[in-house]
């Protein structure tokens, strides 16, 4: 099945006036997100500032049917969206073309395996464009489009959703896979090639890091054939983050991929293209949290907003533990619940809330009436808290996000933790309501010392990401240094076929 070309408002004739000649690329780049909403919101905010401030460029994004109307909605009139059919892969349901539609985590190998199967397509697309585009963005999980884009005369920049802070110590601890067992069991270990002050705990390493070991895991094996060599040999890497929060570690991250590959923060995305919030569906706001947070913000910073993100499963006795937890607190909360079935085991007070499915995050920690951000601490919720200035009680479940959570609350100082292991709640247990208790009133106490010193990292966090996108500032330049490299080095590029 041949790709299909979605406008998205534009006119047809903006996007196809390539002339034929090998140069007609020089103005095109082609991004392609994986299919989670978490790696693909990132990349759809790229878009929308590659095409706000290189106007210039033509700006593609490659995205599936079942997904397309979550792009478009996000996206500006100026960037064309193409659908590549997902493809067929039993067991996985037909229609499931994102992982927060999967029906049960135990698909989610047979996910990632049919992604890989879009190879045909991504080349077929590649194949039909008069002259090779001017780069490829995509994500580390389609591993597959490097080589296809090298085939075509292409250079792949890679995208991860993560910071160099977690990105250079993932990779650090997969060349180095003994170091967390040099000093006594369970404590804190220096991360070989990072700075001095980079030091984490066992618990802390990330569970795809630890299960590298595991040969017969099957996402494991994904990484090891589908994504590894494919990520190091890659152009350069793109990083939704800023210098201030992030240099120290740009150094140890590059040193991990090809000579002359360079890590490009053009961050935070959701801030890089400017004024969007027209495009923002987050804005539907269809529970009416932002009208109920206006009621609340007489007495502001007096909400604490809590959501743990849309890929992590959380136990009926868990969601039950952190109901007791916020109750006893003595806080008002606005909670996001994602499950559909579970009922709270508390009665909610008329100055608290509990709501389920899409809500304006960004919006809310936004608002005045919030005082901070009960958070699993994924980068991108990690980089809207920043951006809101708002403190952050970071309570990591899987992936890197225990490094985002040392990052943000330990080294940037913006927030508190909760002690939790790497793995989810399977390997941790239940945090029980006097820990959450506990931790919301201390994120929440913004009288007390502690108090005072994470809202004033968070102030200073806050300064920091918006100036960074601002004219002139770190972010904006990078993005606009990316473009002209690419752009100089175009010609020889094609002409030699360098990848």
């Amino acid at each position: 099945m041949a790709p299909t070309t979605a406008t998205n408002g534009a006119t047809a004739a903006h996007h196809h006036a390539a002339n034929g000649t090998p140069e007609a690329g020089r103005d095109h780049v082609v991004i392609f997100p994986f299919m989670a909403k978490s790696h693909a919101l990132p990349l759809l905010q790229f878009a929308a500032a590659l095409s706000a401030h290189h106007r210039d460029l033509r700006v593609t994004l490659l995205t599936t049917p079942a997904n397309r109307a979550f792009a478009a909605a996000r996206l500006p009139p100026s960037v064309r969206l193409v659908e590549l059919p997902f493809p067929s892969l039993p067991p996985l349901p037909a229609g499931v073309e994102c992982t927060d539609a999967l029906p049960c985590p135990s698909l989610y190998p047979a996910f990632l395996r049919a992604t890989a199967l879009l190879r045909d397509a991504f080349a077929g697309f590649l194949a039909s464009l008069p002259s090779p585009p001017l780069a490829l963005v995509s994500d580390f999980f389609l591993g597959f489009t490097r080589a296809a884009a090298a085939d075509a005369g292409v250079r792949r920049v890679v995208f991860h959703g993560m910071s160099c802070f977690s990105m250079a110590i993932c990779k650090a601890l997969i060349m180095n896979p003994t170091a967390a067992s040099v000093g006594p069991a369970g404590a804190p270990f220096h991360v070989p090639g990072m700075p001095e002050h980079v030091v984490v705990t066992p618990d802390e390493v990330p569970d795809p890091v630890v299960k590298l070991a595991d040969q017969e895991d099957p996402v494991t094996r994904f990484l090891i054939d589908d994504v590894g060599l494919s990520d190091v040999l890659s152009w350069g890497v793109l990083v939704n983050s800023v210098a201030a929060l992030d240099e120290d570690y740009v150094a140890p991250l590059e040193s991990f991929y090809q000579p002359g590959a360079r890590a490009w923060l053009v961050g935070p995305l959701l801030l890089a293209a400017g004024d969007t919030s027209e495009l923002e569906v987050e804005e539907e706001d269809p529970d009416g949290c932002l009208a109920w947070l206006d009621e609340m913000a007489a007495q502001p910073g007096s909400v604490a907003y809590v959501s743990f993100g849309t890929q992590v499963h959380i136990t009926d006795a868990q969601l039950d533990e952190i109901a007791h937890g916020l109750a006893q607190s003595g806080h008002r909360f606005l909670w996001v619940v994602r499950s559909e079935t579970w009922s709270p085991p508390v009665d909610v007070a008329p100055d608290c809330r509990i709501v389920r499915g899409w809500v304006p995050q960004r919006s809310i920690l936004a608002h005045e009436a919030v005082g901070g951000f009960v958070s699993h601490c994924g980068w991108n919720s990690a980089m809207e808290s920043l951006a809101a200035g708002k403190p952050v009680l970071a309570w990591p479940m899987i992936a890197e996000q225990h490094l985002n959570a040392r990052h943000v609350a330990d080294v940037v100082g913006a927030g508190v933790r909760i002690r939790t292991k790497a793995g989810g709640m399977a390997a941790t247990g239940i945090v029980g309501r006097a820990e959450v208790e506990e931790k919301v009133r201390q994120l929440m106490d913004a009288d007390g010392e502690a108090g005072k010193k994470m809202r004033a990292r968070a102030a200073w966090a806050q300064q920091t990401v918006r100036s960074a996108v601002s004219d002139g500032g770190a972010s904006r330049v990078a993005l606009r240094k990316l473009v002209d490299e690419l752009q100089r080095t175009y010609g020889d590029i094609v002409s030699e076929g360098k990848m």
